[in-house]
């Protein structure tokens, strides 16, 4: 059994400067931890595979498309393939997502 801890694992350098680290990377999906501190936030960007956020922790609000919500703890949001989506943390604590891209996306994600 292989279990990895997102602690454990290091930093990815991404265009979104923020603490993105990899869990899981197969072809058949890709996961990722994502950790915001307040103030901070992704660049909306389009990915070409379907996606999903869970959050894990903390109140985020995330962007599908044109609309944008404050998700709270343990809620799963999706993203279509294609759609403009991106992370924000507007709040005053740390917010932690895990992001899963099913498949692994073949070509790389288009940042705005």
């Amino acid at each position: 059994m292989k279990i990895t801890h997102w602690k454990n694992q290091p930093v990815k350098e991404t265009p979104h400067k923020v603490d993105v680290r990899p869990l899981y990377d197969h072809d058949n999906a890709q996961a990722m931890h994502i950790m915001l501190q307040p103030g901070e936030q992704l660049k909306p960007h389009i990915t070409p595979v379907d996606v999903f956020f869970f959050v894990i922790e903390g109140t985020p609000s995330i962007q599908v498309g044109e609309e944008t919500v404050q998700v709270e703890e343990n809620s799963l949001v999706e993203s279509p393939k294609d759609i403009v989506h991106c992370l924000y943390n507007k709040s005053e604590k740390t917010a932690r997502i895990l992001v899963v891209k099913a498949p692994k996306p073949a070509a790389t994600t288009r940042v705005l």
